[in-house]
């Protein structure tokens, strides 16, 4: 008994040394297949962080673990992840760990968690599934042998937890994604045939050309499924589908050929309540239909059945039906009735173009408002085709008070329509509008329209709009918004290219109004909530980036007249002109209008296209009220600060091109162009300005408050922030200057002036000196006296250049006497020449005191001349001197 024991506990001690032992044996084995399967079938970079056997997980059998599996692709889809998965457990037969690596293993469990398989189809018709290796042509033709290195799949359960699955096709526009996707089954087998017991559960996105007909919609299957393993056949016993709360019924079989593939698939509703019809739309959208009340039926019925391949799809025959149906939401004032639906999905050829919605009846009643529909949708793969009926009238504001919708805004107004429209949607693309055949009308009244590109919500009391094959006419239209008013008429080239194929709308339009207030169309573009985040978490302040933007989707021609245009704190009386708005810029041609009581012509463009918008223009300014204009033209205190002193009458033609800011007033410092100035006639207040008041305290010999100055002209050309001025002439009051220099939007300046001064102007302390000029040459001598003027205008520095003009009236003084003193020497000379018949001696002396004369005169002038212009102080000191 001791030695059975012995025995008993050695064995015991063998199996538990086994089992811990041989996971680590073959641990290399379960690598070595799993990279021998790789290198012969897949063409991926196939990677995985660990694997680990365990005999104790699911003892008696094995478990293998491989941990975070990943399959990249090569080219053409180089560096994506074709699938990946946390975890991936494999339960098998102890037996299978010791197989060789080319020896197949059979799996009988299998849990995959958090997969994500995307699958791709570019537009060049390549998949990125497509990774089995290429076997060689002599492979292919020998003879087939019995598979040797793969798993095989006994299956008795399998499981996919919180998994997710993307399908996207380019070629089709087919987006398919499921998450949160549980997938389970549970294997048996029957003869040659396994039967599977599965559960689903997944949320499904589906997408087709652009629209979204599933977005996160509850799927759940419960499927028996018969598989035929030998002969590819798979059919569906006893299934049950809820689609958000929609439950269908369905069986049939699918079959794999080489060629082709066979469906047979049959599905109805499995009762007639027209809460069915409910349960389609999206949770989010219909809400929670507890104590909703319906009546009447909502039936789908569907067979598809035929053969699918690389030309042909099965065959489609489905029809959803309702008659007399009615609901209401117990919280909402209003119910839906009459509702009555008759649509066919039909395909009869199997080939994919032939598919067609046939809508025989679409119809609703909510209050007194009744909406009807016909029509056919049909070639739906390639180019659709429309041939609709639409015809009732809608109260708009009583469709959130009949149904749950959550609109961004609300809607109100009354629709009314009597319409037939047929179309293909390659000719709205092609913009082909020729082939848009459209007859009838619309009409809408008291409507509200908001949208993210607009500022302020659109009020359309009345809108009138026939229909005719080839053009659709704006009859009448009265709007407002903000504080402007519109009334308008003209022809819409697009409807149908604006509403299904998401053109711009096209059109050309005559637009009166009284009152038009720019901002009233601009939108202010915020930053985006991730900004506004990440300066948050930055510590920073946020601000608001309120660019206005021309909206995005108007390609259209306005001619306009209105009574008062108002932008930012201009006003505009009598606008006329044509506005082309295209591709976010607008551009202006012929604008005339009235403004500071002077005219104002105009044609350029705003484009706000950029994230800095910019403009282009030539504008006309035409006998304007100055001080009007410096007060409400940033761009005219940049131009010409000088303008605050004065008063009177300015013509202008500046062509200026540059940056705008948010509001689209122009950046001063961006400006490049040039400017022709020219001011009809103004009056100078020096108190107005610091320069003009700087400089007429120190220009005693002029009046700068008593001039009157009159067409003077000047060029000016901007570029760095710069304004240059062209030198140029004018004459007040009998003294001519000439002006000249440049001065910055900063306000810093530096320009160079030059007057004239007549000799009389000197004052009387030069009298001693005109004195010996004749009368004429005291009216004519002028003295140029420069004056350089820097600093900026709020401080201005102002430099008389005594030196220079003092030099200037010597040098002429001097030439006068030098003259005179050689009209004295030449009629000297005649009284020498006279005496050279007397004595000897008093020739000499005359020469002697002639010369002497002549040079006292110099010396004597030079001086005079500079006490002149210090006249003031000199006699200042001479007075203390005689105190």
């Amino acid at each position: 008994m001791k030695k059975a024991l012995k025995i008993l506990g050695i064995v015991l001690l063998i199996l538990i040394i086994a089992i811990i032992s041989i996971p680590f044996l073959f641990k290399g084995t379960i690598q070595d297949k799993i990279r021998y399967l790789v290198n012969e079938h897949v063409n991926a970079k196939v990677d995985f962080a660990n694997i680990d056997v365990s005999l104790l997980r699911s003892f008696p059998q094995a478990s293998v673990i491989i941990e975070d599996l990943s399959i990249i692709n090569y080219e053409p889809f180089e560096g994506d992840t074709l699938a990946s998965s946390k975890k991936i457990i494999l339960n098998m037969s102890v037996n299978e760990l010791f197989k060789d690596a080319s020896e197949a293993i059979s799996v009988q469990k299998i849990i995959i968690n958090e997969a994500n398989v995307v699958i791709k189809t570019d537009s060049l018709g390549n998949s990125n599934f497509d990774i089995a290796n290429k076997q060689e042509d002599t492979v292919q033709e020998a003879p087939v042998e019995e598979e040797s290195g793969d798993f095989t799949f006994s299956l008795e359960h399998y499981e996919i937890n919180d998994s997710k699955i993307l399908y996207q096709d380019d070629i089709s526009k087919t987006v398919l994604e499921m998450t949160h996707l549980n997938h389970s089954g549970d294997g048996s087998v029957s003869g040659d045939k396994v039967i599977l017991d599965t559960h689903t559960d997944a949320e499904a996105s589906f997408g087709f050309d652009d629209t979204k007909y599933l977005n996160k919609n509850k799927l759940r299957l419960d499927a028996e499924i018969e598989l035929d393993l030998k002969n590819q056949k798979y059919v569906f016993k006893e299934n049950k589908a809820l689609i958000n709360r929609l439950p269908l019924e369905f069986t049939g079989f699918v079959q794999l050929f080489d060629e082709y593939t066979d469906i047979d698939l049959s599905f109805k509703t499995p009762t007639s309540d027209f809460k069915n019809f409910l349960a389609i739309i999206p949770e989010t959208y219909a809400k929670n239909l507890d104590g909703v009340q319906t009546s009447g039926d909502f039936s789908i019925l569907g067979v598809i059945k035929g053969k699918t391949d690389e030309t042909h799809i099965p065959t489609l025959d489905i029809a959803i039906k309702s008659n007399n149906a009615s609901f209401k939401y117990p919280d909402l004032p209003k119910g839906v009735s009459n509702i009555l639906i008759d649509v066919l999905i039909k395909n009869k050829t199997g080939i994919a173009d032939d598919t067609y919605i046939n809508i025989d009846n679409l119809n609703f009643r909510i209050g007194e408002d009744n909406f009807a529909a016909r029509g056919t949708l049909k070639n739906l793969t390639k180019n659709l085709l429309v041939d609709m009926m639409l015809k009732g009238k809608l109260n708009l504001d009583n469709l959130d008070k009949a149904y749950p919708l959550e609109l961004e805004q609300k809607l109100n107004g009354i629709v009314t329509l009597d319409l037939r429209t047929n179309f293909d949607m390659q000719s709205l693309e092609k913009e082909q509008y020729q082939n848009v055949k459209s007859t009838g009308s619309a009409r809408i009244n008291d409507f509200t329209y908001a949208s993210t590109e607009l500022p302020n919500e659109i009020n359309v009391s009345s809108a009138n709009v026939s229909f005719k094959p080839g053009t659709i006419s704006l009859d009448q239209m009265q709007a407002t918004t903000g504080k402007s008013d519109i009334a308008a008429t003209g022809t819409i080239t697009n409807l149908m290219g604006f509403l299904f194929a998401k053109q711009d709308l096209k059109g050309n339009f005559d637009v009166t109004s009284t009152i038009f207030s720019v901002n009233d169309f601009m939108i202010a573009e915020t930053e985006s909530e991730a900004s506004k985040k990440e300066e948050k978490t930055s510590n920073t302040t946020s601000t608001k980036d309120e660019t206005m933007r021309i909206p995005s989707f108007l390609d259209a021609t306005l001619n306009f007249d209105t009574k008062k245009v108002v932008y930012d704190n201009l006003q505009l009386q009598n606008t006329k002109g044509t506005v082309k708005i295209k591709d976010e810029t607008a551009y202006l041609e012929n604008v005339s209008s009235n403004i500071f009581d002077g005219g104002l012509a105009f044609n350029g463009s705003v484009s706000t296209k950029s994230k800095v918008p910019t403009f282009d223009m030539a504008l006309d300014l035409s006998q304007i009220d100055i001080v009007q204009s410096f007060n409400n033209l940033e761009l005219i205190k940049g131009l010409a600060p000088i303008a605050r002193a004065l008063t009177g009458n300015l013509t202008t033609q500046i062509n200026l091109n540059g940056n705008l800011n948010e509001d689209l007033t122009p950046v001063l410092t961006s400006l490049k162009g040039k400017a022709l100035a020219e001011i009809l006639n103004a009056q100078v207040s020096t108190t107005k300005t610091p320069l003009l008041s700087k400089l007429d305290s120190q220009l005693n010999f002029i009046e700068l408050d008593k001039l009157d100055l009159k067409d003077i002209k000047t060029n000016l050309s901007f570029d760095d922030g710069k304004i240059n001025v062209k030198p140029f002439d004018f004459e007040v009051k009998g003294i001519k200057i000439t002006a000249g220099g440049s001065h910055s939007f900063d306000q810093s300046m530096n320009y160079n002036v030059s007057l004239d001064i007549p000799a009389k102007y000197l004052g009387s302390e030069t009298s001693g000196l005109i004195s010996q000029l004749s009368e004429q040459e005291a009216n004519t001598m002028k003295v140029a006296l420069p004056i350089g003027i820097t600093g900026n205008f709020t401080n201005p520095k102002v430099d008389l250049e005594l030196g220079s003009a003092v030099k200037d009236l010597t040098q002429q003084i001097v030439s006068k006497q030098k003259d005179k003193a050689k009209d004295k020497v030449k009629d000297k000379g005649k009284e020498i020449l006279s005496g050279l018949l007397g004595s000897n001696d008093k020739k000499g002396d005359s020469i002697k005191t002639s010369k002497s004369d002549t040079e006292e005169t110099l010396k004597s002038t030079a001086k005079n001349i500079i006490g002149g212009f210090l006249g003031k102080k000199k006699k200042k000191d001479s007075t203390k001197t005689k105190n």
